[in-house]
C-alpha cells in the first residue's frame, strides 16, 4: 500500500472513532458527580459535611444526611462509582415520594452497609424489600465500587460491580427524585466515610 493510501486509511479510521465518541456522549446519560464537581446539582438534605475532596464528594460527619436530585425520574439506569469503609452507612435511595422525608419507607433504598445489623439488607439489597444471600457475599468496604440501579416499571434491579445482587418486581413507589446517602453507623455511631466519584443517570 502506498504511503498516500495508509495516511487516508488512517485518517479515516480517526474519523470514525471520534463519531462513535460523539454517539456515546450522546447516548442520554446525564452526569451528576464527576471528578470531584457537582454538588450544585443537588440539595442537601440533613447535616453530612458534604464537601469536594480529590476527585470525589465526600461526607464523614453528621447524624446523617442526603444529597438529594433536583429533578424526579420514572424509569431509569444509575451508575455511581463509590468508596466505602467496611462500617460506612450509606446507599442510593430512588423514586423517593417525599423530598424532606427520605427514609427506606419512602424511597426505595439500593443500600451500601457491610456491617448492618439486619444483614439480609445489608450491601446489594433493596432495604425491605429485595434480600441478599446471608452469609453475605457482597461487600463494598475498603475499595472502589460500581453501583448500578435500574428501574424499568415494577422491576427494580442493583447490580455490584457488575453482579446482579438483586432483582424484584415491586410497584409501590412510581416515580420521584434520588439521593446520595451518608448515614449514622451501628446504634448510632459515627460511621466511615462515603466517597462519590462519578455519578451518572439516564432515562429510561
Amino acid at each position: 500500500m502506498k504511503r498516500g493510501s495508509t495516511s487516508g486509511f488512517a485518517a479515516a479510521v480517526g474519523a470514525m472513532l471520534i463519531a462513535g465518541c460523539a454517539s456515546m456522549s450522546g447516548s442520554g446519560w446525564e452526569p451528576l458527580v464527576e471528578g470531584g464537581k457537582g454538588l450544585d446539582n443537588w440539595t442537601r438534605v440533613g447535616d453530612a459535611n458534604w464537601r469536594a475532596e480529590g476527585d470525589a464528594l465526600v461526607a464523614d460527619k453528621g447524624k446523617g444526611g442526603f444529597l438529594l436530585s433536583k429533578r424526579s425520574y420514572t424509569d431509569f439506569e444509575i451508575r455511581a462509582e463509590f468508596w466505602a469503609a467496611t462500617d460506612t452507612n450509606s446507599g442510593i435511595f430512588f423514586r423517593c415520594a417525599d423530598a424532606q422525608k427520605i427514609t427506606a419507607a419512602t424511597c426505595y433504598e439500593a443500600n451500601i452497609w457491610d456491617v448492618r445489623p439486619e444483614p439480609r439488607y445489608a450491601t446489594g439489597a433493596i432495604v425491605d424489600v429485595a434480600a441478599v444471600p446471608v452469609p453475605l457475599v457482597h461487600k463494598a468496604g475498603g475499595q472502589w465500587n460500581l453501583m448500578e440501579v435500574i428501574a424499568k416499571g415494577s422491576r427494580l434491579t442493583v447490580k455490584l460491580n457488575g453482579v446482579t445482587t438483586v432483582s424484584v418486581e415491586n410497584g409501590k413507589l412510581t416515580s420521584g427524585p434520588f439521593a446520595l446517602q451518608y448515614g449514622p453507623g451501628v446504634q448510632g455511631a459515627q460511621g466511615g466515610p462515603i466517597k462519590w466519584r462519578k455519578v451518572e443517570i439516564r432515562p429510561l
